[in-house]
């Protein structure tokens, strides 16, 4: 949306740069002065009388001139063809028309800025060694600052136009060097001659290319905007910002614009009654797929985080083959499908142990371009971390390695860190057939807990048979109704029902001593009692349990599922402005309840003892094969030396 004083960068503008732009793609010398080459430079035949297109090069400071020779050095365009079989394919030639596109409008850039600065005037005297001697200074300054304005809008627009083809791959090209400010021409060559080395460099096939275009122009934003904060003089391009209609990009300073990244989901979707069992873990993931949706674009807030009831991270646990996988194939599945309705940007990404390095430091990197990615406010994010307790390493644990360690730092900062913003965009779940394994503090940080137990009844058996052997027979069905079982409201309030006592055996013995002693948990008082008394049996119930505790109360005050209409009819809901959806969903929120409470302490507490029983009794049995192999060794060398 643009502000009251955006001014619009005119079409002619923009396209007047063209041929310069051009110049730049097909060809131009640079030496490189602050990075070290990668690879050299393409060396393509040339059949005799074919001609080039125009190079430009800098000859006078902060004017660009134009040279008939031929292109030698860089050459985007030869590189890029030099990627395909002979034709040049669709993404080629949208990376290629991206570069031209992004050049031209940073080149306009640059000529509204040293138009409304005062540049242009010294540019022209300048040329005719009339610039005063008490103005040098600040027409160099102002030269630098051209550049900085021309190299960020050139990134700003390419990482705009590039967006859409953006797939699930990243790559690691680390701080962009060669950014030289001396004056405009100079600072786009040298970006364009490091982005052609790294595109030599890394780039194997198409998708690589754009990884690594789109990676570029966020590493080059990010280094200019450091650059600017030290005083540059571009007051002028920071106090205004632009409007380019054809693209609907705005150009508002040294602030990235954002484009819907595209790429597309390879995932076997699972739709809800292929979740057999797991009833409680499925209405919740079946209720947060919906709560996304309603996250406003233009505010970049969702209501339910305003609300208190969002789910921001999630841990689900159980033993192996209990159906984790399928649940994030469902929930993956449901926002894929909302998403498609609706027009909006989807991302699913997984961390998983294979981008744990053995270099110092990239383990961390990997796992913060993981949560930049799904944080990014400008699509629906959902993040999954699988076997989390061999991604993460537990604090103190010496079978832990450093890039562990260091994913565990990322992930607390990124989850619950001084710094944390929750828009309501995207949803973190944490997976682990062994959370005991995980580090405390990284556990609570999961302010959901799904158990994830598989079926449990009867009829989950029979459902899961029946559905897992297909349709290929003719086996009856027999007494039962498939499916019927799944009926999730029915199936919810039976689950939750179950934990209006707690289920673990050390909690047990705390609930049934409290009520002994103070009788039933019916005011906040009594329950916080129970609460101090959990905290006395097992003292990692601090704090933050409670705010977690508390979190899911709030969830279940909003214990309602948006109609499925919401997200097949966007304009019912999805659609509406950001004031008019809160009314909506405050209007469906029910009263929080003692039953509630009561339920959801005891889920919370439960799956912490169970975790802590676990890891009690893993510890115990290691140190017991421990002492039993210190023992065996002692024999042995006794009756050696005897």
């Amino acid at each position: 949306m643009s502000t009251r004083d955006t001014m619009e960068l005119k079409e002619e503008t923009i396209r007047a740069q063209y041929e310069a732009a051009l110049g730049m793609v097909f060809g131009f010398d640079h030496a490189p002065r602050l990075a070290k080459p990668l690879v050299v430079a393409p060396a393509v035949e040339r059949s005799p009388g074919v001609g080039v297109r125009p190079t430009f090069r800098s000859t006078v400071p902060g004017m660009a001139t134009r040279s008939t020779a031929r292109p030698g050095g860089v050459r985007l365009s030869e590189r890029i063809e030099g990627l395909s079989d002979g034709l040049v394919s669709p993404v080629q030639a949208a990376v290629l028309n991206a570069f031209r596109r992004s050049l031209a409008i940073a080149l306009a850039m640059g000529e509204t800025f040293s138009a409304q600065s005062g540049l242009a005037e010294l540019k022209k005297a300048n040329l005719e060694g009339r610039v005063p001697d008490a103005r040098r200074a600040e027409f160099g300054e102002l030269l630098q600052g051209e550049a900085l304005v021309v190299l960020f809008t050139f990134a700003n627009a390419l990482a705009y136009l590039i967006a859409p083809h953006v797939g699930p791959g990243t790559v690691e090209l680390g701080e962009v060097e060669e950014v030289l400010t001396d004056n405009a021409p100079l600072a786009l060559q040298g970006a364009l001659w490091e982005l052609d080395q790294d595109i030599g460099a890394l780039a194997t096939d198409d998708a690589k290319l754009v990884a690594v275009v789109s990676a570029f122009a966020e590493a080059l934003m990010k280094k200019v905007q450091i650059r600017a904060e030290n005083g540059a003089r571009t007051s002028v391009f920071t106090a205004g910002s632009w409007k380019v209609e054809a693209d609907g990009l705005t150009i508002a300073g040294f602030k990235p614009a954002k484009a819907a990244k595209g790429g597309s989901i390879v995932m076997a979707f699972k739709s809800p009654h292929e979740v057999v069992g797991n009833h409680i873990a499925k209405y919740q993931s079946l209720r947060l797929a919906k709560m996304l949706m309603a996250y406003d674009f233009e505010r970049r807030l969702n209501p339910f985080a305003e609300l208190g009831g969002f789910i921001f991270t999630f841990m689900g646990d159980g033993k192996p083959g209990t159906g984790k996988t399928t649940l994030i194939q469902m929930m993956a599945g449901l926002l894929d499908g909302y998403c498609k309705v609706a027009g909006y940007p989807f991302r699913y990404q997984n961390f998983s142990i294979d981008q744990i390095d053995s270099y110092q430091g990239k383990s961390g990197q990997n796992a913060k371009a993981f949560i930049d990615a799904v944080l990014d406010p400008s699509v629906i994010g959902f993040g999954t971390i699988d076997d989390i307790d061999q991604v993460a390493g537990k604090r103190g644990d010496r079978q832990s390695s450093a890039g562990q360690q260091e994913v565990t730092a990322v992930f607390m900062q990124a989850f619950a860190g001084a710094g944390t913003v929750v828009r309501g965009n995207c949803t973190f779940g944490m997976f682990s057939n062994y959370p005991e394994n995980v580090d405390d503090a990284l556990r609570q940080r999961a302010g959901a807990r799904f158990l994830v137990d598989g079926p449990q009844s009867r009829e989950d058996y029979i459902d899961i048979l029946s559905l897992l052997l297909g349709k290929n027979h003719s086996i009856p069905v027999g007494e039962h109704q498939l499916f019927a079982a799944q009926e999730i409201r029915k199936a919810v309030a039976a689950s939750f029902e179950g934990y209006s006592k707690p289920h673990e055996e050390g909690l047990l013995k705390v609930w049934d001593r409290v009520a002994s002693d103070i009788g039933p948990l019916d005011t906040l008082a009594k329950m916080g009692a129970y609460l101090k008394a959990i905290q006395q049996a097992d003292e990692r119930f601090t704090g933050r349990a409670i705010k977690n505790i508390t979190d899911a109360v709030k969830v279940r005050a909003m214990d309602f599922e948006l109609p499925d209409e919401w997200m097949e009819e966007p304009d019912l809901f999805l659609f509406k402005p950001y004031d008019e959806k809160l009314a909506m969903i405050r209007g469906l929120m029910t009263p929080i309840t003692v039953e509630m409470v009561i339920q959801e302490i005891n889920r919370y507490a439960d799956s912490e003892f169970r975790y802590a029983d676990k890891s009690d009794a893993v510890a115990i049995e290691a140190m017991v094969r421990e002492f039993g192999r210190t023992e065996e060794a002692k024999r042995r060398y006794l009756e050696g030396k005897g």
